[in-house]
């Protein structure tokens, strides 16, 4: 008997809650028209299921003013089936998540987040869906940058590389996929290169159907098909939506047909879902008061068109920190910088969304040997497929770097060349302080010794606050501090 199953898809909507209308006068995205198009399917579909991938929060002053829980209560009309963690569930800290989780009235799954005492699970790591007569198994699996949003809380753990993570792919399968199991189904958050290594390392015993992913924000045309096995991500924001139309036969046991698109949400696609809007409506008067006043004025708008090159803003971001501090280079997480445009008028909520994951600043001491090794590891091949930490530098900075020899061509700090007895105080963020190692192949207690790293500001954005109201008609150019060469 051949049974027919829709599954639709979200993931890294970051507080994509409102739409957009563009020149063609169309309205794109926004929660109410992505409720609507998921009630559309279910109402003309018979069997239907929708999982969403991840980083439901973050990007909007609707989330951060109520610390995700207008999101949970949002997403719990939306109602997926199924939803796993991504790494920016975590910016509240896990206590805070534990609470949202029970806030939320639909499942949320991870198989690799537990406690390090006894290893239990934070969450139940799958689960069991029953629709239409079939049985669709789903597990969720999060990425390992989520080690560095928790380096503060040493009593949880996680699996942090994708050997690991396969091998917990075959504990389940080996122990919770049963003979009534029909579609087997991994809700990943660990980008599109390591659904690719782990789809490559999972064995066809497991049973794994299809991989669901999230926060590499991927568009895609079409699934990519590895080991066999198809994976899909549906972008980031509101403005679209995966979709799965499959066949599974029920005798062969096996899907027998699949067909995936990605499809747009706009006036045409897609109904607005008006108690979704009413909902919006009640959060944002409650942020418009305080969101809506001018902090400052650019000169024009400034851009942050990519993460891996320099740009307007990280430049113009980089300096004010920099500014009057008591260290030489600033380390801007290019990732930190969320707005590929902002100006040239600014209010408090273009700023705060701007730079949503406010923490604190730490300086610490490297050598120029240290800060060389740094600068070529930041570069490295995988630097350039968008999945590895890339960073804006303060004026002084010039880096020259050749991809086809991976060579660091010039390397200088206000003009003069960083030779390896030199001394730099940098500063970075706290995310990227507490995984230095990783971020930047550099031994962390050498650094330690030569001076103890200390935090030299408890708010990145009071900073810029501060800067932004005393200072009008900002200005900031691509002047080759960082320079790419093929």
């Amino acid at each position: 008997m051949k049974k027919q199953l829709t599954i639709l898809h979200s993931n890294d909507i970051h507080g994509d809650f409102l739409p957009t209308v563009g020149e063609d006068k169309i309205e794109k995205g926004g929660l109410g028209r992505l409720s609507g198009y998921i009630k559309k399917v279910r109402s003309t579909e018979k069997n239907v299921i929708y999982l969403n991938a991840g980083d439901m929060f973050r990007g909007s002053v609707i989330d951060s003013e109520f610390r995700g829980l207008s999101t949970i209560e949002l997403m719990n009309m939306l109602a997926p089936d199924a939803s796993t963690v991504g790494n920016h569930e975590v910016d509240y800290g896990i206590a805070h998540l534990l609470f949202l989780e029970r806030c939320a009235r639909f499942p949320i799954i991870n198989a690799d987040l537990y406690i390090t005492l006894n290893n239990a699970r934070l969450f139940k790591p799958y689960i069991n869906l029953e629709v239409g007569g079939m049985r669709v198994m789903v597990m969720g699996l999060l990425t390992e940058e989520v080690i560095a949003s928790t380096k503060g809380e040493q009593v949880i753990g996680s699996y942090i590389n994708v050997a690991e993570a396969a091998k917990e792919v075959g504990i389940i399968a080996d122990n919770y996929r049963t003979k009534d199991t029909d579609i087997f189904i991994l809700l990943t958050h660990i980008g599109i290169e390591k659904d690719r290594e782990l789809a490559a390392m999972l064995n066809p015993d497991w049973g794994v159907d299809m991989i669901i992913g999230g926060h590499s924000h991927t568009f895609m045309d079409a699934p990519e098909f590895v080991n066999g096995i198809p994976i899909v991500q549906a972008g980031t924001g509101s403005g679209q939506i995966g979709r799965f139309d499959l066949e599974y036969d029920d005798e062969l046991k096996k899907i027998t047909r699949l067909k995936w698109e990605l499809k747009p949400i706009n006036t045409w696609t897609a109904p607005v879902d008006t108690l979704i809007g009413e909902m919006l409506t009640h959060y944002k008067s409650q942020t418009d008061a305080k969101y809506h006043r001018v902090v400052t004025n650019f000169a024009r708008e400034l851009t942050h068109p990519t993460r891996i090159q320099e740009t307007e803003m990280g430049n113009l971001y980089a300096d004010l920190l920099q500014e009057d501090s008591s260290f030489d280079i600033m380390f801007m997480g290019s990732g930190s910088i969320r707005k590929k445009a902002m100006g040239p008028i600014v209010e408090y909520q273009d700023m705060t969304e701007n730079t949503p994951f406010d923490d604190v600043l730490w300086m610490l001491k490297v050598t120029g040997a240290e800060l060389r090794h740094m600068i070529q590891f930041i570069m490295r091949d995988d630097a350039w497929e968008g999945h590895t930490e890339f960073y804006q530098y303060s004026k002084g900075v010039r880096i020259v770097y050749r991809k086809s020899t991976h060579t660091l061509e010039e390397l200088s700090f206000r003009g003069k060349e960083v030779e390896d007895n030199d001394e730099f105080l940098i500063a970075m963020q706290n995310y990227h302080y507490n995984s230095f190692e990783e971020f930047f192949d550099v031994p962390f207690e050498p650094v330690k010794a030569r001076m103890r790293p200390r935090v030299i500001a408890t708010s990145v954005n009071n900073i810029v606050e501060e800067y932004f109201t005393t200072h009008q008609g900002l200005d900031a150019h691509v002047e080759g501090r960082i320079v790419i060469l093929d």
